[in-house]
């Protein structure tokens, strides 16, 4: 890494359903941080984090870029019109919200990258956590929402939209009646195992659900189903696991993954044969090592990759002739 791109000042926002993490820095070690709860009033969240990190530029200096990890949808297409929107989320007044918009706005002469959450704390991980080194894995997050960011060939994959993995249908536990919660697909996966759900379901939230509840047992089962059909159609060399849910609340993070583990081994049947699905197991399916950092940490990374965009532009733009 160049000098002036280490030292470079960036700010960050990870914009998620239940907060907005905001930082100031020049890496994962270096950050002033704050936080605005979600809400349901865009205009009001996205001003008060505009003006913290016009606070910090006076006490710092002039950020060099922004990264923000939104949660979404949201639309990457930048040819679009509504590129930069959170697009159809189910979340409470911030359908069509112009995020990125609004941080444009406040900072016009500052280069901003734009991502979703789950890519961004893939990236988090893939320069400072589990997925450092690799070049195939996956990222996901089961909190208010289930997500998936997926690193291929060591770059994020967008394809048509973004993924949207958390909408996946899996096949039914028998006798599980739940109806789910998604207000799209009712019983998808994020409708099944995500933090409404589980509260909609053992009617309290996940950090209070009784290690010996039920509620676990399904959880477990249904991530270990979606996990196989991904191991199956991605082959990615490691599986991250991050959000509130996979801490197991009264259950335990280490007993969530030991069950996620073996029910993933459980639903591939030896079909696939590979170390990393049998006694390495517990170094394929991990939770995060940033921790609930990673998203934060993936929007740091987000706003060093547009300087060096930005960078590049300008190189040939003058190489051009061009002012």
């Amino acid at each position: 890494m160049n000098k002036p791109l280490k030292n470079a000042l960036v700010g960050a926002i990870e914009a998620g359903g239940t907060k907005f993490v905001c930082a100031v820095g020049t890496c994962p070690q270096d950050l002033s941080r704050t936080e605005f709860p979600s809400g349901d009033n865009p205009e009001h969240v996205l001003a008060e984090v505009t003006h913290w990190f016009g606070e910090q530029q006076r006490r710092r200096g002039l950020l060099q870029a922004i990264g923000i990890a939104s949660f979404g949808p949201i639309d990457l297409h930048q040819n679009s019109p509504t590129y930069g929107y959170i697009t159809s989320t189910p979340k409470p007044g911030w359908k069509n919200t112009n995020i990125l918009g609004a941080v444009q706005r406040a900072f016009p002469d500052i280069p901003i990258a734009f991502d979703t959450d789950v890519n961004g704390a893939a990236l988090g991980e893939f320069h400072w956590g589990n997925g450092t080194g690799l070049r195939d894995f996956v990222y996901l997050t089961i909190g208010t929402g289930i997500g998936g960011g997926v690193m291929v060939g060591g770059e994020l994959l967008h394809g048509l939209v973004h993924s949207e993995m958390g909408h996946l249908r899996l096949p039914r536990i028998p006798g599980d009646t739940f109806a789910g919660v998604c207000p799209f697909h009712g019983d998808c996966w994020e409708g099944l195992c995500s933090g409404p759900a589980l509260l909609a379901r053992a009617k309290m939230a996940a950090e209070a659900i009784p290690p010996e509840h039920e509620a676990w047992d399904r959880e477990t089962q249904y991530i270990a189903y979606a996990v196989a059909n991904l191991v199956c159609v991605l082959s990615p060399q490691r599986l991250i696991i991050g959000g509130s849910v996979r801490k197991g609340g009264r259950f335990g993070q280490d007993r969530f993954f030991r069950m996620v583990r073996a029910r993933v081994r459980i639903a591939l049947n030896n079909y696939l044969v590979s170390p990393a699905l049998q006694e390495d197991i517990d170094r394929f399916i991990v939770p995060p090592l940033l921790g609930d950092d990673a998203g934060i940490c993936g929007a740091i990374a987000l706003a060093r990759r547009e300087i060096r965009i930005a960078s590049a532009a300008r190189g040939l733009r003058k190489d051009n002739g061009i002012r």
